[in-house]
């Protein structure tokens, strides 16, 4: 078992340290805090990293509360039929989906039929829909985990079935559901395909200020130093790939550190 962990963990690692060692100079505070210069070949990746929270925002705002609600009615209102079943499926295959072809639906559909424009906006509800099929199916094994004594014992004194839910079920499932969320955020902040069609912006001057301007984001950023931007310096570039990299890193390991505390603190 754990040379199997081994050999799963290595190659993350192996990434980890080439990139620290490629890019980890160019990782200062004026990198991090500071605009691009000189056609982006010189300064940081502030608004980078500005565009890239905003975007992360907007798609929790969206999609764990909708994700949430989603779980909630399949779980304890939903009769488990066909059709529930059916709901199921068609989760798990927006799951595999690929991320352009979301890219494409939040352009069609947010932008040109919503008017949003290429925006904040337009690029947080693209992201809120990919990452909902993760949400929701965390959420759903979350909920469903809680034990049915719990919810006859809630009915039995009384409660409704939605005191029951809001009261019982909710906070006992946090933990799974703060995991999933915390999972399907790592994924949102490392999206390219998703958001060059409907947020990301090759170069902006200044940061953006209202829902419906457009925002520069770590990913794509990376993508047009690497591929669109000639003479750009490898310390630049391996420096902006390392702070994404620690960035959905840091999601995966908030996600576990959750976990095990809310775990710790079970008493069935």
């Amino acid at each position: 078992m754990a040379l199997i962990t081994a050999i799963a963990v290595a190659p993350v690692i192996a990434i980890l340290i080439y990139l620290v060692v490629k890019g980890g100079r160019a990782l200062t505070p004026e990198f991090l805090t500071s605009m691009p210069t000189q056609g982006m070949k010189a300064g940081g990746i502030f608004p980078a990293i500005v565009g890239t929270f905003y975007l992360v925002l907007g798609t929790v705002i969206f999609s764990v509360p909708v994700g949430t609600l989603a779980a909630v009615y399949l779980t304890e209102y939903a009769s488990q039929g066909r059709l529930t079943r059916a709901i199921r499926l068609a989760i798990a295959n927006m799951a595999g989906v690929p991320s352009v072809v979301y890219g494409l639906f939040g352009l069609g559909l947010f932008v040109l039929l919503m008017q949003f424009g290429t925006s904040l906006l337009a690029g947080s509800l693209t992201l809120g829909l990919l990452v909902l099929p993760v949400v929701i199916t965390a959420a759903e094994e979350a909920l469903i985990a809680v034990p049915q004594s719990f919810r006859q014992a809630s009915l039995a004194l009384g409660a409704t079935r939605w005191q029951t839910i809001r009261r019982v079920v909710l906070p006992n499932a946090i933990p799974g559901i703060i995991t999933g969320t915390v999972l399907a955020v790592g994924r949102a902040a490392g999206e390219t395909a998703a958001i060059m069609f409907t947020v990301a912006a090759f170069f902006l001057p200044t940061l953006p200020d209202s829902p419906f301007s457009q925002a520069m984001a770590l990913p794509y950023h990376l993508y047009t130093i690497s591929t669109q931007v000639p003479g750009m310096p490898d310390e630049i570039k391996w420096g902006t790939a390392l702070v994404l990299l620690l960035l959905v890193l840091s999601f995966t390991l908030t996600a576990a550190a959750v976990r095990a505390r809310f775990r710790r603190k079970k008493k069935w």
